[in-house]
């Protein structure tokens, strides 16, 4: 067997297995080491994938080659398109999985990958070289002790010679050589589990933590920092009465996030709705001394938007009520995870406030909720390519850039795999603009502003949502991810048939005649307003409550035309219709868009000495020399940069 890769990629959670599955279809030869081959892809915490902006990432990835959405298709066991009540710009897909299948559908995709080993073990120590003449050394031989040892804070970062990546070494005492190294460790990085008092040293619940590794990557002069996430009790479902829960069933029409492949094909099951009282609430605030969130056990930052139960409690006390999802864990268990009631108070407080929920009067759980604090690093430390700007050949994807989400997380592997083969080949790093992707505004954003509390995508941070939705992400990104060679031939051809249909479609509605004697009966029936004259059938669609579909009915030629569609129609009819209903929402976004890319067009890195420029603001000084911004569009999104700073460098830029 051999030790020698192109390529490490360090975790297999939903970050590493993208990276891993990107570098090697890409020609590198590529190792993934995980500590449990029985918990590749494993879901953390909600068996789910996607949601608001989430959905539209794993859309993206799918688009790009990668394989998230097509495992979640295949183990759905719910399907819900979200926001469609608003816009199609908002509308998010979002699946329940069936936890255990998504472990072994990604395992098999993993196994039977070209150019891809698995390795089962700990990684403990990051190898780097120290420069050009200096030996080879480990990168924790650079610093006398770790930050913990020195009762420093986790924040510390250390000025030593900057280096390269050799490779890694593991617990097993097994030394992997590769110039690229992608760590995706997710939560493990000395990672520590609080139930109330209790605190137990873990990545996830039964699962021993990364001691060692994080300390050798902050050697290399990388800041580190910590964060929290939590995770509510998993309840038996033998124990609920569910005549007394609200049931929620899914949706069954096409829609799905693989733009490949086939329907969902597993039992589809409902989900569940409960709510909180008041006596719920008076048992968790009686337990909050204990809680590691409010007696000063937990000192980092948790996510703002999936708060603890206590910590709602305490933010929203005038409420008297709080939402509650029973959400399936798998077709063939009874395992049902509680959505809402993520929690670090002490098991009995978490146990009898939830009997006090009528549904659950009876409960049984199989496990309490947690909280685990964990090492992640600063993201403005970084290109966004996502190779560390001080460490050459190091790639980070994933929680250990300070974002939370399996979405996050799978779309910044695929980037990080995507471009540690990329910098092996002597290629230009794949690098995606704000307005092309969901992923380039969450790695733009990590990059430029940094975070300060785990990042979640949502929708409202693009500022051009219009362009970014969750139905045209093939159009966005399939024939870019060709040229990459990360899509298949099958998935272009795929790409070009349907883009050929929506053209054709556009293109009828565009010039067919609707004579208002006809229609009007029709318009009529639908609510419409009648016509006067006849129309462009293009302008019937562009109304409110107007569709394809709804109208074919009172146009033969319109209903001929639809039924010519053979394959994909639902999907293909409606990508047709949003771009039509919103072509001129879609063109003015392009034309602002166009105008931001001169700005990105103007390459800045290496130009100039900030701390010299004295018309600069202090802080901009400040905050330009630390991220060293790729482009004048990079540089105008940093927080502290004002426009009057821009100025001042566009000035200069024309000297």
């Amino acid at each position: 067997m051999e030790f020698n890769y192109d390529v490490i990629v360090v975790g297999a959670g939903h970050a590493g297995c993208e990276a891993a599955t990107a570098a090697a279809k890409l020609g590198a030869k590529t190792c993934l080491i995980t500590m449990d081959m029985n918990k590749i892809a494993q879901m953390s915490c909600n068996p789910a994938i996607g949601g608001i902006a989430k959905g539209q990432i794993v859309r993206e990835i799918d688009a790009l080659g990668g394989h998230t959405g097509e495992v979640t298709d295949q183990t759905a066991i719910q399907f819900r398109m979200l926001n469609r009540s608003k816009g199609p710009a908002m509308w998010s897909p979002r699946a329940q999985c069936d936890r255990g299948k998504f472990i072994w559908k990604w395992r098999e995709i993993l196994e039977n990958t070209q150019g891809l080993s698995i390795w089962q073990d700990q990684v403990v120590e990051l190898l780097t070289e120290g420069g050009a003449d200096a030996p080879w050394s480990v990168a924790r031989n650079n610093v006398e002790k770790s930050p913990k040892q020195r009762g420093e804070k986790p924040e510390t970062t250390w000025s030593v010679k900057r280096g390269r990546v050799r490779g890694v070494t593991t617990l097993l005492g097994v030394t992997f050589l590769a110039p690229c190294v992608v760590i995706t460790a997710g939560t493990f990085l000395n990672g520590l589990m609080h139930v109330g008092r209790t605190q137990i040293p873990g990545g996830r619940c039964a699962e021993l933590p990364s001691l060692h590794l994080s300390e050798s990557i902050a050697a290399c002069g990388i800041t580190v920092g910590r964060m929290k996430t939590g995770t509510p009790v998993r309840i038996d479902g033998r124990s609920v009465d569910f005549s007394l829960l609200q049931k929620q069933d899914g949706e069954s029409d096409f829609h799905k996030f693989s733009y490949m492949g086939e329907p969902r094909q597993l039992p589809q099951l409902p989900c569940w709705i409960t709510y909180t009282n008041e006596a719920v609430h008076e048992r968790l605030r009686a337990a909050l001394p204990d809680s590691p969130l409010y007696n000063g056990q937990i000192q980092s930052i948790g996510p703002r938007y999936c708060p603890s139960i206590e910590t709602k409690l305490v933010t929203f006390a005038e409420r008297t009520e709080h939402q509650l999802f029973l959400e399936p864990e798998g077709t063939g268990t009874q395992e049902f995870y509680l959505n809402g009631f993520s929690s670090s108070l002490p098991i009995d407080a978490q146990i009898e406030a939830l009997k006090l929920i009528p549904a659950f009067r009876n409960l049984q759980v199989y496990r309490p909720g947690y909280a685990i604090e964990y090492d992640y690093f600063d993201p403005t430390e970084l290109r966004h390519s996502l190779e560390s700007k001080k460490v050459e050949g190091l790639f980070l994807a994933g929680q250990v850039n300070g974002t939370t989400g399996y979405e996050e997380a799978a779309g910044q592997g695929l980037v990080a795999g995507v471009n540690a083969a990329r910098k092996l080949a002597g290629q230009e790093p794949f690098v995606m603009r704000r307005d092309e992707s969901y992923i380039g505004v969450l790695i733009d954003d990590l990059v430029t502003k940094g975070v300060d509390e785990p990042y979640r995508m949502f929708t409202s941070r693009a500022e051009y949502r219009i362009l970014l939705r969750q139905d045209d992400a093939d159009a966005r990104l399939t024939e870019r991810s060709y040229e990459l060679g990360l899509a298949s031939r099958e998935r272009y051809d795929h790409w070009l048939t349907k883009k050929q249909t929506i053209s054709e479609i556009e293109d009828f509605c565009s010039h067919f005649s609707v004579k208002a004697a006809l229609i009007n009966p029709g318009l009529r029936a639908l609510g419409s307003e009648e016509l006067q004259r006849g129309c462009k059938l293009i302008d019937l669609i562009m109304r409110p409550g107007l569709t394809l579909t709804n109208l074919a009915p009172y146009i033969p030629t319109l209903s001929d035309k639809l039924q010519s569609i053979k394959d994909r129609r639902e999907e293909i009819v409606e990508a047709a219709e949003v771009r039509m209903k919103y072509s001129g929402y879609i063109r003015r976004e392009k034309e602002i868009a166009e105008k931001i890319h001169r700005l990105e067009d103007l390459r800045i890195r290496g130009r100039f000495h900030y701390e010299d420029i004295q018309s600069l603001s202090t802080e901009a000084r400040q905050k330009l020399t630390k991220i060293d911004p790729e482009t004048m569009a990079q540089a105008s999104r940093i927080p502290g940069v004002s426009p009057s700073d821009i100025n001042v460098l566009l000035v200069l830029m024309n000297r």
